[in-house]
């Protein structure tokens, strides 16, 4: 009889053949007193990600806790992503994409200890190091962010008033979400759309140990400029603003859409940048343009 995996680790890929032996390998690592199912999802790669991935499943020790698919259609990131959670069978869920890696081979066993302890935590999360190219970043890059937090008991309200504090390969939440509405589909931060869900159900956790290392500058959302940062970052408060259902909660993410939309108007005017926006003239048109793109979107 087939035991029922506690934990189940969705992998998302596409194009990581630099990467995916690393992320994968360090989940395959991990020294844990119940099952794990591992969910690689391969959103029809075109370099050698596939050859890595059944080479690994051909050699590894853990294979058998590999569900590979291998989608013979190009997806998207966020269908890819939203297809790999519905295959999850665990109690709790966590988070690794093709390009990060964990280090610590205790990283499951100490948060799911956490959140098996703690019924009113919904998310545990812990710190990273940050690997820029070949050079780890020094010091921690959202302790500022994190530091503002006052409440010992961290919520849904903070994450949304000081923005995504948590990497997505630290994360590991309950599996509380068993349907994705529609305004999550459009989204473009998709984790971070994610933890708010998540977080309407309990509270989180940040454990101290640094178990995992998130590249930037290869992920499809840290190699962006700042200005395509920003965009993004519109188009998903804008989904929100859309779900959420608490008045308080929409004001505190209208603000942050506000201040993120004046300073992508800022960079327009001071860099000149070349395309269709940079013909805006105020601050009051691109306005009128990201409410335009965001009608197009839930009308699409």
């Amino acid at each position: 009889m087939v035991k029922k995996p506690l934990i189940s680790v969705v992998m998302i890929t596409y194009n990581h053949e630099n990467y995916i032996r690393e992320a994968m390998e360090g989940v395959l690592m991990q020294e844990c007193n119940f099952e794990i199912e591992l969910i690689v999802a391969n959103d029809c790669s075109t370099d050698n990600t596939n050859n890595i991935i059944q080479d690994i499943i051909q050699q590894h020790r853990n294979a058998s806790w590999i569900k590979y698919t291998n989608h013979t259609k190009n997806k998207g990131m966020m269908p890819n992503f939203i297809w790999a959670m519905q295959q999850c069978q665990g109690k709790y869920i966590a988070l690794c994409e093709g390009d990060d890696y964990w280090i610590d081979p205790l990283k499951l066993q100490k948060q799911v200890d956490f959140l098996e302890a703690n019924p009113d935590y919904t998310i545990c999360f812990h710190k990273v190091k940050i690997l820029q190219g070949n050079t780890f970043m020094e010091g921690d890059a959202t302790e500022k962010t994190y530091s503002r937090i006052k409440s010992e008991k961290v919520s849904q309200r903070d994450l949304i008033l000081h923005g995504n504090f948590m990497h997505t390969p630290s994360v590991v939440f309950r599996n509380v979400i068993k349907e994705f509405p529609f305004e999550f589909s459009k989204s473009v931060v998709g984790d971070y759309f994610l933890h708010i869900m998540v977080s309407e159900k309990g509270y989180i956790k940040r454990l101290e140990d640094r178990m995992c290392v998130y590249r930037t500058g290869v992920g499809i959302f840290s190699s962006k400029t700042k200005l395509e940062m920003y965009e993004s970052a519109l188009i998903t408060y804008g989904c929100l603003l859309s779900y959420l259902k608490d008045e308080g909660l929409k004001k505190i993410a209208l603000s942050n859409f506000i201040i993120i939309l004046e300073n992508h108007n800022s960079i327009f005017k001071s860099n000149m940048i070349n395309s269709k926006v940079a013909r805006l003239k105020s601050f009051k048109d691109l306005l009128k343009i990201f409410i335009y793109k965001l009608k197009y979107l839930f009308l699409k």
